[in-house]
């Protein structure tokens, strides 16, 4: 319990909304975002995470986060990884009952990570600016009850993502899912390139962004 006390991180919010994306789409969830992140992707919706927030230990993280009714929890970012104390924050929410999940860029060793929690792992492709960043040995560390993300710029990118699935062969691995840069590739565009090429996915939009828009909290 000390450890809880006094091991920190820098938190830029925790707040209580829908779950937008993954197989946990529309799940009344709580989301701990964490300051900080060693990437700058070209569609980043959360550059105001990069520096700011306020340090808080892991104990006072789990009393803000048991005022909300709800067994689900996402820690997120900003690349959560960055802070070494996330995997004692993601141990604490599992011990304490929670399904936790973790959204990672996919460029930080994730074999340390708790195995409760479900890792939603992404692939950087080539539009995001930051395709060098891929650290593919993480493929490795990942269960079926993880989830792989491409965030696709356009048809390029779709096209990139279609050759490291086969591949690779990923789907062997865990739920792939496919989503388009809001404002940037049109969904319908998207499902019927998935639909033409039969491809072993889960197309996804952000519900959140359809529900309220762009900004912090949602």
């Amino acid at each position: 319990m000390q450890a809880l006390e006094t091991t920190t991180l820098r938190i830029s919010e925790i707040f209580y909304s829908l779950q937008g994306e993954t197989s946990r789409v529309g799940l009344p969830t709580v989301f701990v975002r964490l300051t900080g992140c060693p990437l700058r992707c070209g569609y980043c919706d959360t550059a105001y995470a990069f520096t700011g927030g306020e340090n808080l230990s892991i104990a006072e993280i789990l009393n803000q986060v048991a005022c909300y009714q709800t067994n689900y929890v996402t820690v997120t970012g900003g690349e959560p990884l960055a802070q070494k104390a996330c995997l004692d924050l993601l141990t604490a929410l599992c011990d304490a009952q929670y399904s936790v999940s973790l959204e990672t860029s996919g460029a930080l060793d994730l074999s340390r990570v708790d195995v409760r929690v479900c890792k939603v792992m992404d692939i950087k492709t080539p539009g995001s600016g930051e395709v060098a960043k891929n650290n593919w040995s993480n493929l490795a560390h990942l269960k079926q009850h993880d989830e792989i993300k491409f965030v696709l710029c356009d048809e390029a990118d779709y096209q990139w993502a279609c050759e490291i699935i086969h591949t690779r062969q990923l789907q062997q691995i865990c739920p792939i899912l496919l989503s388009p840069v809001y404002g940037s590739l049109d969904p319908a565009t998207l499902a019927a390139w998935i639909l033409r090429d039969s491809l072993p996915v889960r197309m996804q939009i952000q519900m959140h962004k359809l529900l309220w828009g762009e900004g912090p909290g949602r």
